[in-house]
């Protein structure tokens, strides 16, 4: 490999002047592995990727921390060739994923930190068989739906209105300018933290007609955001930071001067640039000092991240298009948008999505969807006769030798934990969900009679949105990954 060091420390400076990490070197250290085919190729796969810039060093050195932990079970597994594994190698990965422990956090990995560590070893497995195809496995040894996440946790992670009523009274009271003012502009604009924090000075600016908006550029995407309206406080917000920030300005590093969000720690430190790890401790203690607590009565886990989901779910509550949630969250693919927010603020139908079991193919049934053995073996054995319903499938339609009562009066079983849904019945909840909007246009029964149908819509808007994902092909977008 061409100009490859040939040490096993290395450091690879991020120099992309649009790149949040712009100047900071990344530190790689490779006498980790025991193997030396394995880092002879991984440090083949890090170099090459970082000087054809097709992946960035942030995105390099994450990929370097989850590979340590396939290392390790390598290591466990007497494992020294990426030749070696094979499908069953992999589920035991994920085996090992699912019962580690975090070193930091004394807690299991989480569902997305798992996917990152299988996707890491996936991007090696594939560009190897590019790049070094003598040694990786020839033929295709993962399934492809490992962590698809169909039938998990769906994850509605807006902020309570009681929560955001808390906060933004504390805010009234915060000292802390960067927390008082920074968190107005996320609530505002559904900006990352990331780009938030890069934000410059000037990048407020009157419309032309009437109002504010604000431009700002687009670290995920690579590229800048057009300017968009805004509202009085979040511009209020912004023009005060860069009050508060002009004195940092003059005693800045020409490559940080322009940034609005600058701190002095202390007298004898310089002016720096405020990071993604410090605003979010500063959010833990406002949410410690206020005593901001959510229903469950303790204390609420903010990340400013829920800012985002918070705005996007307020927008689709009061029925704007997808695609301008789409377009003002700056997503890529409109289904990202579908996925991750709901169009319902409520407790109740969040927990009645949970239960809907929905799956791509019927085929794919098996103990992760019906953990009891007899129902499960019942259900595969009738899945083509006494298990099908118009619109799904029931794991359980007869116990006691007794048909279900649900079955036999509602026929639309949609909140029961036996009922299955696949693509293939798409189309008849379409076509159920017309019906009802015509039956609701042409209520002459009153409010009562049509709160009876308000929940079956909203539930089966729900089903509707999460198979058109499926059959978009987007299935690895139901997974817990923050957008």
């Amino acid at each position: 490999m061409r100009n490859m060091p040939e040490e096993d420390e290395w450091k690879l400076p991020d120099m992309d002047v649009n790149s949040q990490y712009y100047r900071r070197i990344f530190r790689f250290d490779f006498t980790f592995i025991i193997s030396e085919e394995m880092k002879e190729i991984f440090k083949a796969y890090i170099w090459r990727n970082y000087r054809t810039g097709n992946r960035v060093v942030k995105q390099l050195y994450d990929a370097y921390i989850c590979f340590r932990h396939f290392n390790s079970f390598a290591v466990e597994n007497e494992i020294t060739t990426f030749r070696e594994i094979c499908y069953s190698t992999v589920a035991e990965f994920l085996s090992y994923l699912r019962l580690k422990i975090s070193d930091k956090t004394k807690k299991p990995f989480s569902h997305k930190y798992q996917k990152d560590c299988l996707d890491t070893l996936k991007s090696i497995i594939h560009w190897g068989q590019i790049h070094w195809p003598d040694k990786v496995p020839e033929k295709e040894i993962f399934l492809g739906n490992e962590y698809r996440g169909i039938n998990k946790r769906l994850r509605i992670d807006f902020i309570p209105d009681e929560v955001l009523v808390q906060i933004n009274c504390a805010l009234e009271q915060e000292e802390n300018c960067f927390i008082r003012y920074g968190i107005v502009i996320l609530e505002s604009t559904g900006m990352r933290l990331g780009d938030m924090l890069a934000l410059k000075t000037g990048c407020v600016t009157p419309h032309p007609i009437n109002g504010y908006t604000m431009e700002w550029y687009d670290h995920k995407n690579r590229k800048a955001r057009a300017p968009i309206p805004i509202n009085t406080a979040c511009m209020k917000a912004v023009k005060t930071l860069e009050k508060h920030t002009k004195g940092f300005r003059v005693l800045a590093s020409p490559e940080i001067k322009d940034l609005l969000f600058l701190h002095k720690p202390n007298e004898i430190t310089n002016v720096m640039a405020i990071n993604q790890v410090s605003f979010g401790n500063w959010i833990k203690a406002f949410i410690k000092k206020n005593d901001i607590r959510g229903a469950d009565g303790e204390l609420y886990p903010l990340t400013a991240h829920k800012f985002r989901r918070t705005l996007a779910t307020d927008m689709l509550s009061k029925g704007v298009d997808i695609k301008v949630i789409q377009e003002v969250l700056g997503h890529a693919s409109v289904s990202v948008t579908k996925t991750y927010y709901a169009d319902v603020k409520d407790k109740e139908m969040a927990e009645t999505f949970m239960k809907i079991g929905i799956i791509g193919n019927i085929s794919r049934t098996d103990e992760t969807l019906i953990p009891d053995a007899g129902e499960l073996h019942w259900f595969l054995s009738n899945k083509n006769g006494a298990a099908r319903l118009c619109d799904g499938y029931c794991t359980g339609p007869v116990s006691d030798g007794k048909i279900c009562e649900r079955l036999l009066k509602r026929q639309k079983c949609y909140t029961c934990s036996r009922f299955i849904t696949t693509v293939e019945d798409l189309a008849a909840h379409r076509s159920h969900l017309r019906e009802l909007e015509v039956l609701m246009e042409g209520n002459l029964y009153g409010e009562h009679y049509s709160k009876h149908f308000v929940p079956v819509i909203a539930i089966l808007k729900e089903i509707i949105r999460r198979l058109e994902v499926i059959a978009d092909g987007d299935e690895q977008l139901l997974t817990e990954e923050s957008d």
